[in-house]
């Protein structure tokens, strides 16, 4: 063991003070070193070469985004096998997302790059140009190996079981058809489209709490609050996901009168985001409070809500707007959760005006049986679970792929997704008339509110975008499998995490 050698970033800009006025040269490489390799040991024993002592950081755990079960590791093994290398000095974890404020706080006189980092236009998070700009401040220079490489990415996908058999199986036939750099100029691609989000505006309460057991008196659960934390869930999510990608994004929506939470929502929202209004009288709004414990398992829920709320002039400044409006986006996204802000007015100006449009129509606790995709005569790109599209169908039993084929036909819906939790996506592709599948691409789920959002989001940008529908559920599906290690909609699907996690699957 060589626990001795590791520290904190602080500790290690102290020591690298220290050596530097000793006349020493201090090295530095950065990474995650999630599974050690020969390209790794080679790195950094060519590392050590260029100075008197080597330092090394380790990505912290919740900064790695590489993909389904990254890391294989926790930090504190992987630094732990870093500071067991004898030509390794001092380690720390970085807890931070890029190393630039580390690089800036320790000042190496030299910061070591694999070569394959040489060329900075395949560097999709754009961090070594940030990292060679950091080092350069302070008068220090970045030097590039020339060692043997390996992926450890690459060598964990093949070997180490990180996939199940079917989803291996479907990367290899993706691969075939599309690369990651094909993936990612489809992502380029969605900068250009000009979107239109409507929807119910949601705010996520989560109380966490540690459960007590049994009252003395009645069989009642009783828990002990612990903190709380607030969402901007429903079309506010959909929204901030889209603006991370999209030209220009803009909201329409409904908050309450009373209770409105608008600051909270303003603050929230993507500052280019262009939010426009609509007020219901006397009426909350619609706020979910949501009790869960330390594993984020939810124990009960409360609604604050109206089920018939009334707009204020009957809505029809809404409808004027849209009416004026609507023909000027190329993609009209429509997050219904059957909360009451969407009036029929307003579906037929959707249907009658929207050039591209997409539709997902939520089954929640509070419209269970009372809100399905029917309620809309026409849509572009349907997006459902499974269970929203057998309650539309009336339809428990026959096959999904009969359901979802006759559905689309009468909406006249060119794409159409079904989401289905842990089985995946299938999406049927009207023009091809034919299904494609994609497997769940995570094996960890931290939460799972919010993950339909993140796919309709990103695969009906795709759509809009003309991408093939294989590689827009893809998209999709790698955006909600993303989603479901955040908790509810702590943050938004960002393009550069988005772009890692797909590398990571297709090497």
């Amino acid at each position: 063991m060589a626990d001795y050698k590791i520290s904190n970033i602080d500790g290690l800009a102290e020591l690298a003070q220290t050596y530097k006025e000793a006349g020493k040269r201090v090295v530095l490489c950065h990474g995650t070193f999630d599974l050690m390799h020969t390209g790794h040991i080679r790195y950094l024993q060519r590392a050590k070469k260029e100075g008197d002592l080597l330092f090394v950081t380790v990505t912290a755990d919740e900064f790695v985004n590489k993909g389904p079960g990254r890391p294989v590791f926790g930090e504190l093994l992987r630094a732990e096998n870093i500071a067991a290398l004898q030509c390794v000095d001092h380690v720390a974890i970085n807890f931070s997302p890029t190393a630039v404020d580390l690089l800036l706080k320790i000042k190496p006189s030299l910061y070591v790059k694999g070569g394959e980092y040489r060329d900075h236009s395949g560097d999709v998070t754009g961090n070594i140009s940030k990292e060679k700009e950091a080092v350069e401040r302070f008068g220090g220079e970045i030097f590039y190996t020339d060692e043997i490489t390996f992926s450890s990415s690459s060598l964990l996908n093949e070997h180490f079981g990180v996939f199940l058999p079917e989803t291996k199986e479907f990367l290899e036939r993706f691969t075939e058809r599309f690369s990651d750099k094909d993936v990612h100029q489809i992502i380029d691609g969605l900068g250009k489209l000009n979107v239109l989000v409507v929807g119910d505006a949601i705010v996520d309460q989560y109380h966490y709490v540690s459960p007590l057991g049994q009252t003395g008196k009645g069989n009642v659960l009783a828990v002990q609050y612990e903190s709380e934390e607030q969402f901007a869930g429903g079309s506010l999510a959909v929204a901030n996901h889209i603006s991370q990608f999209a030209k220009s994004v803009t909201l329409v929506t409904g908050l309450g009168e009373v209770d409105s939470h608008e600051d909270f929502i303003r603050e929230k929202l993507n500052p280019t985001i262009k939010p426009v209004f609509s007020y219901f009288k006397n009426a909350p709004t619609v706020t979910k409070r949501r009790f869960v414990d330390s594993d984020l398992a939810k124990l009960f829920e409360v609604y604050f809500f109206q089920d018939h709320p009334k707009l204020v002039n009957d809505g029809k400044e809404v409808d004027g707007w849209l009416d004026k409006n609507l023909p000027q986006f190329d993609l009209v996204v429509v997050a219904d959760f059957g909360n009451g802000f969407i009036s029929n007015a307003m579906i037929d100006l959707l249907c009658e005006k929207s050039k591209l449009l997409a539709v997902n129509t939520q089954v929640n606790s509070g419209n269970r049986g009372f809100h399905v995709i029917n309620r809309y005569p026409r849509a572009d790109f349907v997006s459902l679970n499974e269970p929203e599209l057998r309650l539309a169908a009336h339809n428990r039993h026959d096959p999904l792929e009969v359901i979802c084929e006759e559905t689309a036909q009468r909406l006249g819906a060119k794409s159409f997704a079904v989401t289905r939790g842990t089985k995946g996506v299938m999406w049927f592709d009207e023009g091809a008339h034919e299904f494609n599948r994609v497997p769940a691409l995570s094996s960890r789920v931290v939460d799972r509110i919010g993950a339909g959002d993140a796919f309709l989001s990103l695969s009906s940008l795709c759509v809009a975008s003309g991408a093939p529908a294989e590689a827009a559920n893809f998209i999709g599906s790698v955006a909600a499998a993303i989603d479901v290690q955040i908790v509810c909609n702590r943050e938004p699907i960002d393009a550069i995490n988005l772009k890692k996690y797909i590398s990571t699957l297709l090497k």
